[in-house]
């Protein structure tokens, strides 16, 4: 570490905030290509979204003799993923971008599917295979970023956790239902 003192140009950083002024957050220390992170947001935005969809159809749909746990566990799932594309839209609107809320392309926007599954079993396997399409997308979005857009990242980060903690969760589900 540094044995110098933290100092830095408090007279530069207040010139440079009022410069620009209308770009909110996004000031000129921002690394990464704006539009490319946006857009990416937007796709993870469309794979939240296709992922709550699912996951409510699963909550209503399951039935069986363990299907009270699975589906608390589906709902439990689809509130998370409701906080998740809060969080990416509320990041999209930072970097000056629109986040892209339209069922029309949403699929195709999404990088998980929409299987409704007909029995339990292919509902938890179903959703755990989505679970890992996004621990491996999140984790490739985070190695893009590096350190260009530390807050991005950092929203990410957050995501990738509570994404790899369902991806346990369904996979307990599935040794339970073995």
């Amino acid at each position: 570490m540094n044995n110098t003192a933290y100092q830095s140009d408090i007279s530069a950083i207040r010139d440079r905030a009022r410069e620009h002024v209308e770009n909110g957050a996004v000031t000129d220390g921002y690394q990464a290509n704006r539009e490319s992170v946006v857009d990416m947001l937007n796709s993870a935005l469309a794979t939240e979204l296709v992922c709550i969809l699912r996951y409510k159809h699963h909550y209503y749909m399951a039935s069986g003799i363990n299907a009270q746990v699975a589906a608390d566990e589906f709902l439990e799932h689809a509130e998370e993923e409701q906080t998740h594309a809060d969080a990416l839209a509320t990041r999209i609107v930072q970097l000056g971008g629109v986040p892209d809320f339209s069922p029309k392309g949403l699929q195709d926007r999404s990088h998980s599917e929409y299987v409704a599954a007909t029995t339990l079993s292919a509902m938890v396997k179903e959703n755990l295979i989505a679970e890992r399409i996004a621990i491996d997308s999140y984790k490739d979005m985070i190695r893009y970023l590096g350190d260009d857009d530390p807050t991005t990242t950092g929203v990410l980060e957050e995501i990738l956790a509570v994404e790899e903690e369902h991806a346990d969760d369904l996979a307990g589900l599935m040794k339970s239902d073995s």
